[in-house]
């Protein structure tokens, strides 16, 4: 089944609206359809703006992320999520290097 014309252009145009969502300095972010994965650098020099929160690692302590979502401090445990503002934020790894969280809405 083909889409016509000017329902290919919205699909087009929600897409790349959606897409567009992450960014960062010092940090990657690798965003789609369904939220953005943000890896930090552990030595906690990376930020992030992501579906329009801000984002900072603040440090890491016995393998427990400190980040600033929105505003609000919240401490991830690898594996955990909270809620903030409308956000699920999970850390999904944290080592020596890296800091590996996902940001879904």
């Amino acid at each position: 089944m083909r889409l016509p014309a000017h329902r290919r252009i919205l699909v087009t145009v929600l897409l790349t609206a959606a897409l567009a969502g992450c960014g960062g300095e010092g940090s990657a972010t690798q965003c789609g359809l369904d939220g953005c994965t943000v890896t930090f650098p552990r030595d906690g020099t990376g930020a992030v703006s992501v579906l329009g929160v801000n984002a900072e690692l603040l440090g890491v302590e016995n393998g427990v992320a400190r980040i600033e979502v929105a505003g609000q401090t919240v401490s991830l445990p690898v594996g955990e999520a909270v809620q903030v503002q409308g956000f699920t934020i999970t850390a999904e790894s944290v080592t020596d290097t890296e800091v590996v969280v996902r940001v879904t809405q």
